[in-house]
Parts: structure tokens; sequence; C-alpha cells
């Protein structure tokens, strides 16, 4: 098997492709903190806020600074990534679950 070092030009990273990426990174960021700093929405919407635009900073370090797709050429990178995602889903989910667990476990003993 060969491994071709050509790039494709749609895959090819570029000044304007970085810059895109760094500042969608970087609003991405201020967001949340701005809503943190200033104290305008309530907890749970400020916690609300600070994930979503987690997420999709994950996803525009993805598309831009790791330049993965969806496309055939990085369908072993996508799968892996989708892999890892779910490892880390079941991971936290368990967490949660079993810390819950623990403290409702907690509030039964004065009872």
């Amino acid at each position: 098997m060969s491994h071709s070092t050509d790039v494709t030009p749609g895959h090819a990273p570029t000044a304007r492709g970085y810059i895109t990426g760094f500042v969608l990174a970087l609003v991405l960021t201020l967001i949340p903190f701005g809503f943190v700093a200033f104290g305008s929405l309530s907890q749970g919407a400020t916690l609300i806020v600070i994930a979503v635009t987690a997420v999709l900073q994950l996803g525009v370090h993805l598309r831009w600074f790791l330049h993965l797709d969806m496309s055939t050429e990085q369908r072993w990178n996508t799968i892996s990534i989708l892999f890892s995602l779910l490892i880390m889903v079941v991971m936290v989910g368990g967490t949660m679950w079993l810390f819950y667990s623990l403290y409702v476990r907690h509030m039964m003993v004065g009872h």
C-alpha cells in the first residue's frame, strides 16, 4: 500500500482558515466569559451557555485546526473521534450517576 502525501485543495491549510478558526474560537470563549463576569443570566442558563459554546468550540477546533470533516478521506479519523466521544459520554455520565447516587444515599442517613 502506498501512502500519498498529496493534499487536496479543499483540505489545504491556509492562513485565512487559521484566522477564521482563531476568531471563532475567541468569540466562543468570550461569550461564556461575558455571561459569567457580568452575571446577566441565572446560574442554570449560564451553565447551558457554557456547555453549548464548549461543544461549538470543539467543532471549530476539529474543523479549522485539525482539518477534520466528514469526507471519505477522513473517515477513520472521524470514526475514532466519534468513538472517543462515546467513551467520554459514558465516563462522564457514569461518574455523574455515581456521585448523584452517593449524594442521595448520604442524604438518607439522617432520616
